[in-house]
Formats: C-alpha cells, structure tokens, sequence
C-alpha cells in the first residue's frame, strides 16, 4: 500500500515516478535515536489530496507533521524561533516527554535548551505546520554570508534522466568562503553521453545563478556510510583543494 522511506529524503522525482509507474505512494518519516524514534510522519490531508499533482508531490517531498506527542520548531542563528512559512529555514528543534534530554555520562549540555533538543538538522516548516529538512548544519554551503542547501541541489540533480546518483558538497573559495561542488554518477547508459552543460540546463530554471555549483565532476560513484547514506566527509577531504574560478 505503501512505502516508508526515512534516514534520508527521497528525491521528489522517485516519489513521482513511484506513484504513476507503480501506483505505490511514498510516506516520508523523520525521525532520530534521540526522538525514540519517531518524530514526523508525512500523511496528506484530505483536502491535500485534491491539489494538483505539482502541489501535492510537493508535500509529499517533505518530512511532514510531527506525531502527537511531538512539537517541532526552527530557530535562526540569533536563537529567536523563525516564522512557520515555508521560506524562512534554521535548525530544527524537538521537545516531547520521549525526546531526549540529555547524554549518558556526556556532557554535550549544549544540545539541549529549555526543554528543546537540538537536532543538528536544518528545516523549514510551512504554514501547515509540514516540515521540510534542508540540510544538516554542517553540509550547508555558506557562500559570501549566504546559505545554499546541498539537498535541494542534489534532489534537483538527480531528478535529471541521465543522473544516477549526486551528492553536493562545500569546496574552499578564495572570494566567497565555499562555493557548492557537483559530484555526479551518471546512469550506466548514459556514462558518456552527460555534460556538464547539461546538468547546468536542468537547473538553471530552478536556482538563482548564486546558487548554482561552481563545477561539476563525475564519479563512478558516490562513497557511502555503513548505512547507505552519501558519505560527504570522503568527499570533502577528496575535493578540498578542488580549484574553483573566482565568480
């Protein structure tokens, strides 16, 4: 009937595609050992499931609603809660009679504010109270005093039919502090047969040209954790002195 998918977002496209090739409705879950450990479920409304399809894939690409029991919100760099629109994102904040408190025999007091428990995950929240994770807080691309989400970048990739896989990382830059780095695997049919013009094409029309990476690179593929997730760590120590022109 269904497909829970958490640990990491999938793409809108796979949840697209699973829906009209295979009629299986895709259910986004977040959540962490320290949310014991379920935090939000993304179920539509009723009145959801009326909106056109771009609109309602579009929920359906987020993390959803928290479970009761469960509050979420998101706090700015200044510490104050950001508005619940859609637009606005900081890190993102959970508080519950299960949510963790503290650390065994750990000290990381910091985590923990005011009955709020720091998720180290960047989010936004619409006002229909849908939250969307971003990124996490230490894979942002901080650009000339400006955020750009790698998960945004790489979903928006790996939307294109020629791409398998992609990952976004920040690379150092000489003028704006870190500028994103593309690392693409291209679909085995289409190994030599995807430019980097092409990559740059499909998202011209969905990013600002700030916010577009500052070079695109293919890999075979992209180096994963113990639990299948990219593993943005190899990357960065990787392509660290990746040379990047002055924009």
């Amino acid at each position: 009937r269904a497909m829970i998918v958490g640990g990491a977002a999938a793409p809108r496209s796979m949840i697209e595609a699973y829906e009209k090739r295979h009629g299986l409705r895709i259910i986004h879950a977040w959540g962490m050992t320290e949310t014991s450990p379920l935090g939000t479920v993304c179920r539509l409304r009723r009145e959801h499931e009326a909106l056109p399809d771009d609109e309602r894939f579009a929920l359906l690409a987020k993390q959803g609603m928290p479970v009761p029991g469960v509050e979420i919100r998101i706090v700015g760099e200044a510490g104050g809660e950001l508005p619940r629109d859609g637009k606005a994102f900081g890190e993102l904040q959970v508080r519950g009679p299960w949510i963790a408190g503290s650390y065994y025999r750990d000290d990381r007091t910091e985590l923990f504010a005011d009955g709020w428990f720091r998720t180290g995950d960047v989010a936004s929240i619409d006002p229909d109270g849908f939250m969307q994770i971003v990124d996490r807080t230490k894979d942002l691309v901080k650009s000339g005093g400006e955020w750009i989400s790698t998960v945004a970048l790489e979903n928006a990739i790996m939307a294109h039919p020629k791409v398998l896989e992609a990952a976004v990382i920040a690379v150092p830059h000489p003028k704006w502090q870190e500028r994103p780095l593309a690392c693409v695997v291209p679909r085995p049919d289409c190994k030599d047969r995807l430019t980097k013009e092409e990559v740059y094409e499909h998202l011209r029309p969905l990013f600002p040209r700030w916010e577009l990476p500052d070079d695109v690179v293919f890999l075979e593929a992209v180096p994963k954790t113990s639990v299948g997730k990219f593993d943005k760590k190899v990357l960065r120590a990787r392509f660290q002195d990746h040379p990047l022109a002055e924009r």
